[in-house]
């Protein structure tokens, strides 16, 4: 499975039924938290995931509602005795500050913290495994600001069973096939795999684009995503505040994505003055039909 799950959705100030940004992306059996705003453990537990289980987070940028809830999601993984590694990645200025309050607090880890500085200026992967690539990108924001885009792809070749039949290739060997390998028949005769097989298919992508103003120069990053997350800040009618605080608006959202041939578009980060969200559809939908809002606790399949 690949999906995200929205944990938080509000801009800054949090509201009885609405919290700050965060998101869990699930791949495979693995976890990967997606900023960390206060109330985040809470809604771990309310949503039922495991924090034991994730082994990456990502910080987009040093705004409270962003962050605020790190420092005490990772010493409860203290506490509840995790000893595999962590890693968290985000502006280089995140690491002291985690420093200085694990000191303050006398408090020692029973587990590795490794830290991986999002450096200003620079773009690309910064995590790659078997098949989970995540690359970063800045955004244009109040104080420097990162997208990611996370991409599975299924390495594996996809049989042709039929193909498979017709070469008397055993089912023992198919997932030698599935790895790339060639098949040769006890008469000698060798089955190329590309007889037997497909390639797999294309990677699914996720892309986070944090807080940021309209930006046009972020439509390479989104192009052709599965899934694109953009915040919508305000309606439109407050287009002006939006760029005066380095937001953006519904129209303004679904435009970029339009731009970028999404397939998808996921709305989040809504100002505290709202208490309705249906407006943010009404006004991104006409743009961008295929828009969708980010409500809490629902997990959206890539």
């Amino acid at each position: 499975m690949f999906a995200v799950t929205i944990l938080g959705n509000n801009s800054a100030i949090p509201t009885p039924d609405r919290h700050p940004t965060s998101q869990v992306i699930t791949y495979n059996d693995q976890l990967i938290l997606v900023d960390c705003g206060e109330g985040t453990q809470m809604q771990l537990q309310r949503y039922k995931i495991k924090r034991g289980r994730i082994r990456h987070i990502f910080i987009s940028h040093l705004h409270g509602d962003h962050y605020f809830g790190l420092i005490g999601l990772i010493n409860s993984m203290s506490l509840l005795g995790r000893i595999e590694p962590l890693s968290v990645y985000g502006p280089p200025e995140l690491e002291e500050i985690l420093q200085i309050q694990l000191h303050v607090a006398a408090t020692t880890l029973n587990f590795e913290l490794n830290f991986h500085p999002l450096l200003p200026g620079q773009t690309g992967v910064v995590l790659k495994e078997k098949e989970m690539e995540v690359s970063f990108f800045p955004t244009r924001h109040r104080i420097p600001c990162y997208g990611f885009s996370f991409s599975l792809q299924r390495r594996k070749r996809r049989i042709i069973p039929e193909q498979a039949r017709i070469y008397e290739i055993p089912a023992a060997f198919y997932s030698k096939l599935q790895e790339g390998a060639d098949y040769e028949r006890k008469d000698g005769k060798v089955v190329k795999n590309d007889w037997v097989t497909l390639p797999p298919p294309r990677a699914k992508r996720y892309v986070y684009c944090a807080d940021s103003i309209y930006d046009e120069d972020l439509v390479p990053h989104m192009k052709e995503a599965d899934i694109v997350y953009h915040e919508t800040t305000y309606l439109h009618d407050l287009s002006q505040r939006a760029a005066d605080r380095f937001h953006s608006t519904t129209v303004q959202a679904a435009t970029l994505a339009k731009m970028a041939g999404a397939h998808r578009l996921l709305i989040g980060h809504f100002s505290s003055k709202y208490t309705e969200l249906q407006p943010f559809l009404d006004e991104t939908r006409p743009v961008f039909p295929e828009t969708e809002l980010a409500i809490e606790g629902v997990t959206y399949l890539i």
